[in-house]
């Protein structure tokens, strides 16, 4: 370690280099994939609030298009072991000066899933807003959304940043909104309950339904694939980046300290403990710049989580597995590019490299 930092410390300008361009490809892989995971995990946490069974409508790509009767609700409530059944619908309107802000018109037996932290839950032409929301409101009494005129009658928070920076409605008044009667039936069953059975008969009542259990349909979700591939192919970006970089600088710093591989070369030290020595000073660099990355990728997700512009929307998750899989994939970065412009110099004669030719 000591060896490969006193190294490090002889090319200061270009170890700087290598650092920021690592630290660079890191914190966008940290972000992009937390970030996105983030979204994933919030829009999963809604789903799975009240509810195993989730009813959309039949060959829907998203819940948005979706449109269930409602008038099932009763229906379902009567199977054995179905203790709740509850109705949403999704939609988006702009507000104010934001062009996007989430509204959810929910059934009132899905009122106790938003903490109310002033006033009461929604009648008939009344709105309960988000706490991140109602901060970036003009306008904290009334509320337009499609160009009807409602009153706030309280405000809620949440964990979960969809919601907390969105606007909860009865389903009646948001049905009248969106032309819909619920994009999503959320059936919560009793402990221990066979889920495939209730699957079954929820099925049998109607043609226009698809129904799955709620991990399943998060599972196999279109659009949490598509945010997913997404995040893979720039993070995927993100580590080219960084390899060409680290190959590129380390190219040079093998370059300018040729003369003193070809010394040691002709001392009789293999060439195998030279290239060993690159990588491990590769590997300390790549170390701090984990390090650094981290501690940036943390700082900047704060400060999304907590911005007003973003209302709550954009929040990173930085879990431990994600943690060690971008550990691996820097260690596996800085030493592949190491190794290539070391296995170079380890190809040229000594006296070659004495002499300060080029590789």
């Amino acid at each position: 370690m000591y060896q490969s930092i006193k190294a490090l410390s002889a090319n200061r300008l270009k170890t700087l280099l290598i650092y920021l361009s690592l630290t660079f490809s890191i914190s966008a892989i940290f972000l992009i994939t937390s970030i996105s995971n983030g979204v994933i995990s919030m829009y999963s946490s809604i789903l799975k609030s009240d509810g195993d069974i989730i009813v959309t409508q039949a060959k829907i790509s998203d819940t948005f298009f979706s449109n269930v009767d409602i008038e099932l609700t009763g229906k379902i409530s009567a199977i054995d072991n179905v203790k709740k059944v509850s109705a949403i619908i999704v939609g988006a309107t702009p507000i104010e000066h934001l062009p996007i802000v989430a509204v959810y018109g929910v059934s009132e037996n899905r009122f106790e899933n938003y903490h109310l932290v002033m006033g009461e839950y929604p009648k008939n032409n009344e709105v309960l807003i988000g706490k991140s929301l109602l901060e970036s409101m003009k306008n904290k009494e009334f509320i337009t959304i499609a160009n009807k005129k409602f009153k706030v009658s309280g405000t809620f928070e949440s964990d979960i940043g969809f919601e907390n920076g969105g606007i909860v409605l009865n389903i009646e008044d948001a049905g009248a909104i969106f032309n819909k009667s619920a994009s999503m039936l959320m059936i919560n069953t009793a402990i221990e309950t066979d889920i495939n059975k209730i699957i079954a008969e929820v099925k049998l009542l109607s043609d226009d339904i698809d129904v799955k259990s709620t991990t399943s349909f998060v599972e196999n979700y279109n659009q949490f694939k598509i945010i997913k591939i997404s995040a893979n192919v720039i993070s995927a970006i993100a580590f080219c980046m960084g390899l060409i970089g680290v190959i590129s600088i380390m190219s040079l710093t093998v370059h300018q300290r040729q003369s003193e591989f070809g010394i040691k070369r002709a001392l009789g030290i293999p060439m195998r403990k030279i290239v060993l020595q690159i990588i491990q000073e590769s590997a300390v660099l790549g170390l701090f710049s984990f390090i650094s990355a981290f501690f940036v990728s943390n700082i900047v997700l704060y400060f999304i989580k907590n911005s007003t512009l973003l209302q709550g929307y954009v929040n990173g998750e930085l879990t431990l597995t994600l943690t060690l899989y971008i550990f691996i994939t820097t260690m596996f970065m800085v030493t592949a590019g190491a190794v290539i412009p070391a296995l170079n110099a380890s190809k040229t004669d000594p006296v070659i490299l004495i002499q300060g030719s080029k590789i």
